[in-house]
């Protein structure tokens, strides 16, 4: 008899990775859970993990244990937190710094899944991983595609450009093609203890959600100067990282409504304007992955995403010698430097990359 695939299921304690672990099982996989300590909340007092809301937690940890256990399979504590506060929580602050907007999931999902628990399964003897994630890959020929997942309100292909095809070859997201009614119905059906356990909302390792607490106390505060798009001062900043492209709440200037049109981080200013100074008719992206190799120095008939829950506009995308210029077809608000803007050719991810600035 020939030995069956195994498989490691990164369980992070929710729903999601727990019917990902029941439906590799139940579809014959050698099934190994393995849950990531990313973060030691013994340092919070009083932490209650059941209502923060964050995932990876100890409760989270607690509860993928408990699911493994109902499953009949194998589980593992891998310990990354050292990796995790370099990549992940270094990257979080120092980017913010930098006056730009960081997403930690991308990078979690880019270092700490698909990097480090891949190498750290084919050492367990795996032949793939797999995680909950609502997405899709086929493999076309010898090239395989990333694809979003059938439910729209739930897809998850935009937290994924990053991945390169040695990885798309050994992942596996069996949740692709169910929506989430569905595998909490799964869950309930097997009576699995995460089938109506709520949604992680928060950062992992950020309190309550208070960001800008969590970086001053590695920071400190700095304060600057707001000024308008002419160069008048119109109020003080306690640190740009408080602040996010967009941005209107919170300024606490008179005359508005302001919004943060520009982080200057050289000049410690914040940069406020009108409604209107938000547009731009492209961008300009960094460390840009292609997941589908582009034919050419201009691809065309993409639509790319700004943000998670951009819906997407038609643009034209500009390959450069140190990055991408991406053209709008009509002028889009708010391009926030330090997020994703993710290229899409329907329902396929080309690829991606980090916006340096609109324009």
């Amino acid at each position: 008899m020939a030995p069956r695939t195994r498989v490691v299921v990164a369980m992070s304690g929710g729903v999601d990775s727990s019917v990902t672990a029941a439906l590799l099982k139940e579809r014959g996989f050698e099934v190994i859970g393995v849950s990531m300590r990313l973060w030691d909340y013994t340092e919070i007092e009083e932490f209650d993990c059941a209502t923060q809301g964050s995932c990876c937690s100890p409760e989270d940890i607690h509860d993928a244990r408990r699911v493994a256990e109902a499953l009949d399979i194998p589980f593992y504590v891998m310990n990354m937190e050292e990796i995790f506060s370099k990549e992940v929580v270094d990257y979080f602050v120092e980017t913010y710094m930098d006056g730009k907007t960081p997403n930690p999931c991308i990078k979690c999902n880019q270092v700490l899944k698909f990097e480090v628990l891949m190498k750290k399964a084919l050492l367990l003897g795996a032949d793939l991983i797999a995680t909950g994630h609502y997405a899709r890959i086929v493999k076309d020929g010898e090239l395989y595609r990333l694809l979003k997942g059938v439910d729209g309100r739930k897809d998850q292909s935009y937290f994924l450009f990053t991945m390169t095809q040695s990885q798309l070859s050994r992942t596996l997201f069996p949740l692709g093609d169910l929506t989430k009614e569905d595998v909490r119905e799964y869950a309930r059906r097997l009576r699995l203890r995460t089938s109506d356990k709520k949604e992680s909302q928060e950062i992992c390792f950020v309190q309550d959600d208070s960001y800008h607490e969590f970086i001053t106390t590695r920071t400190g505060d700095r304060p600057g100067e707001i000024v308008d798009t002419s160069g008048r001062v119109v109020g003080t900043h306690q640190g740009l990282f408080r602040y996010t492209v967009g941005q209107r709440r919170g300024l606490g200037l008179a005359g508005g409504p302001f919004y943060v049109v520009e982080i200057d981080t050289k000049g410690n200013r914040l940069v406020v304007g009108r409604e209107g100074d938000l547009y731009s008719h492209g961008l300009t992206a960094v460390d840009v992955n292609w997941i589908t190799p582009p034919r050419g120095q201009v691809v065309e008939d993409v639509t790319v995403k700004i943000r998670y829950r951009h819906p997407g506009v038609s643009s034209t995308i500009y390959i450069k010698e140190n990055g991408v210029y991406v053209e709008f077809s009509t002028p889009q608000k708010a391009v926030t430097p330090g997020q994703a803007v993710v290229f899409y050719r329907g329902e396929e991810v080309l690829g991606g990359g980090w916006i340096e600035r609109g324009g």
